[in-house]
């Protein structure tokens, strides 16, 4: 009887128990092979065409403008007339100036012939001595002013000549901002002038490839309006500081072989030097943070999922660089990394190759 009861009792038992649920299969999870890649490091920036001479012309006097000898587009030569400005009222300053320094003439000859004759009465003793250096200290201020009317007449020679605006180099006139007519002032832009036979690329290098550019390195140049054709450039300057607007440096390439393609305000691409190397790149989507560290989800071959800290370098259109922490064949996750949890099993699948 007492048998029987604990036969019962352990069916009772054993039909009350809960049938033992099977565990979740390993999550699916997208894996990339870590492998070496040779890394282009080449950096194409974008700029425009430009000249390195560009030389605003301004009359060196004010008055108005009867003659302008020149159109936008014009090609000039060194020396040729610009525009010209009204020379009435300089002529008059070259007459008056004149003038002065004929009568200056006419004082230095008196004084010259008072101080002989005073010279004479001296050696007679009909004078004092202090007598004849009146005189010839006169004669020394008239002499002075003879200088000062030369000069004067000089300056206004000048000004005669600087009512025609001439090229100081051969080029082409690029804007012009003064018509006919027109009353301007010394210094005001007249009109611009380029220098068409050295043509440069004007570009904005980002702080993060300074390092890099070095003045006189090579580079190769491509018009936007022709991808066909590549020309040899070098870096001719950089700027010693970043604009303030774009916080980028202005590099100016100088384009060794342009040729009538290049027009100004064209959009040019400059590729500089490349620099090939085997590098360990990963999609930049495997990288997370793991208490405040840079890490990935590394996958052990049983399918086991654990974080790593990486040291991760320059970011690139391929993915990120990885410097340290990672080994060539080795599995790491590249989707739903925030997600995971350490020992968490997985099954890996492999991302299909771009």
């Amino acid at each position: 009887m007492k048998k029987l009861s604990i036969l019962l009792l352990s069916g009772l038992l054993i039909a009350c128990e809960k049938p033992v649920e099977p565990l979740p299969p390993p999550r699916p999870a997208l894996v990339h092979i870590v492998s070496t890649s040779n890394a282009n490091n080449s950096m194409v920036l974008v700029g425009e065409v430009k000249s390195r001479y560009e030389t605003n012309l301004a009359f060196r006097i004010g008055g108005k403008i009867i003659e302008r000898k020149v159109e936008v587009g014009s090609i000039v030569k060194k020396g040729q007339v610009i525009a010209r400005l009204d020379a009435s009222d300089t002529h008059l300053n070259v007459t008056a100036a004149v003038a002065d320094v004929r009568a200056a003439e006419a004082n230095v000859a008196l004084a010259q012939s008072e101080v002989a004759r005073q010279r004479l009465l001296v050696d007679k003793k009909f004078i004092s001595q202090s007598s004849l250096d009146q005189y010839e200290a006169q004669l020394k201020t008239t002499e002075a002013r003879l200088n000062q009317a030369k000069a004067q007449a000089a300056t206004a020679s000048n000004q005669s000549h600087y009512t025609a605006l001439v090229a100081d180099r051969d080029g082409a006139i690029n804007h012009i901002q003064a018509e006919p007519g027109q009353v301007v002032a010394a210094g005001q832009m007249i009109a611009q002038i380029v220098d068409m036979q050295q043509i440069e690329v004007l570009v904005a290098a980002p702080e993060s490839r300074m390092a890099n550019l070095k003045v006189n390195d090579a580079v190769s140049i491509k018009l936007w309006a022709d991808r066909t054709k590549t020309y040899t450039g070098k870096v001719r300057e950089i700027a010693p500081a970043a604009n303030s607007a774009t916080r980028a440096f202005d590099v100016r390439i100088t384009v060794l072989d342009a040729d009538d393609n290049f027009k100004l305000g064209m959009t040019a691409g400059v590729s500089f030097g490349k620099n090939v190397s085997d590098e360990i790149i990963v999609p930049t989507q495997a990288l997370t943070q793991v208490t405040g560290k840079t890490s990935v989800w590394v996958i052990s071959k049983e399918g086991i999922a654990n974080p790593r800290e990486v040291v991760a370098g320059q970011y690139t259109e391929a993915g990120v660089v990885i410097s340290q922490g990672l080994q060539v064949g080795e599995t790491i996750a590249v989707a739903g990394v925030h997600t995971l949890l350490k020992g968490q099993k997985v099954r890996p699948q492999v991302e299909a190759a771009p």
